[in-house]
């Protein structure tokens, strides 16, 4: 149990933090910096949202987490997406440190004693943060120094009956859309910039991640070298094979689209990006695949012949 002192003032400052990134976190920018977090404002004072250098943020006249981080590591230091989902399909929390008595994680387990709502900041470039909230800790694993968490309130429900085998698969596929997929979109629309890499636009509400390989290829994996940030048009472009990118990152045009006579869309749009070379991101680990590259423009020749 908590006091009633602290559990007003924990329900009040969650509920307070949530509304702010209701606010701040819109379709153009979903990201919230470091800064931000660190200065945000509470009841005349500041309340940092993650910790300096922890991944669990427990307030000092708290005894409940606040918040969880996954911090950002470059493209080529990682496997893609560490918190790795369970046998039950939800993701796994590490534990701070070896002990799961130290004082970081009593606060997780706390929280999935009293089901209390946590914040989920996943670091999707070096001081940039995509909120995934509220979310629930719904089961505590020592021996594995982890913690099971539920993405939403559906999650939640689920797992407090009891999670079976072909629930699995649907829980999981709840678990990429809810973070996976977001991050995924967040880390290959930064690492271009917020730019399309074939016509440039800037707009970010109009750019998805679009996948090099799919998600059903053995090698279709949730990483930046497997992504292009494309405008919608040149995304389902690139879907439907009326373009497609050579390994050498030049776009070519289906040839009966080249010949086609239509309006300005058709003519700017497509016609005139054959022969374009696509604009890379400058950190060359975050660069395209070129093998995937090459086996996705094999798919586009295919379907063009």
């Amino acid at each position: 149990m908590i006091s009633v002192v602290e559990a007003d003032f924990s329900a009040r400052l969650r509920a307070a933090a949530m509304v702010w990134l209701d606010r701040r976190c819109t379709p153009d920018n979903p990201v919230v910096s470091r800064d931000e977090l660190m200065n945000f404002q509470f009841d005349g004072h500041r309340i940092a949202l993650l910790d300096y250098s922890r991944g669990i943020r427990k307030p000092a006249n708290m005894s409940v987490a606040l918040s969880i981080v996954t911090t950002f590591t470059p493209e080529n230091q990682r496997a893609p997406y560490e918190d790795a989902p369970g046998p039950d399909g939800l993701l796994r929390y590490k534990y701070q440190g070896d002990n799961p008595e130290q004082w970081d994680n009593v606060s997780l387990r706390r929280a999935h004693q009293l089901n209390i709502p946590l914040i989920w900041f996943y670091g999707v470039a070096p001081g940039l943060y995509l909120p995934r909230y509220p979310v629930w800790i719904v089961a505590d694993e020592p021996e594995q120094l982890q913690c099971a968490v539920a993405m939403d309130e559906e999650q939640q429900a689920i797992a407090a009956l009891g999670i079976s085998a072909p629930q699995r698969r649907y829980v999981e596929r709840m678990t990429r859309q809810r973070m996976h997929q977001p991050v995924f979109r967040e880390r290959v629309i930064h690492a271009y910039a917020t730019s399309c890499t074939i016509c440039s636009l800037r707009h970010a509400s109009l750019l998805d991640a679009a996948h090099i390989l799919p998600d059903a290829h053995p090698d279709g994996v949730p990483s930046v070298t497997n992504g292009l940030a494309l405008c919608k048009i040149h995304h389902a472009a690139y879907d439907q094979n009326i373009l497609g990118i050579r390994p050498d990152y030049k776009v070519e045009i289906r040839h009966d689209i080249l010949a086609e006579i239509d309006g300005p869309m058709l003519r700017h749009g497509l016609q005139e990006m054959q022969g374009a070379t696509i604009t890379l991101p400058h950190v060359r680990a975050e660069r395209p695949n070129r093998e995937a590259l090459a086996h996705r423009y094999a798919v586009f020749q295919a379907a063009t012949a």
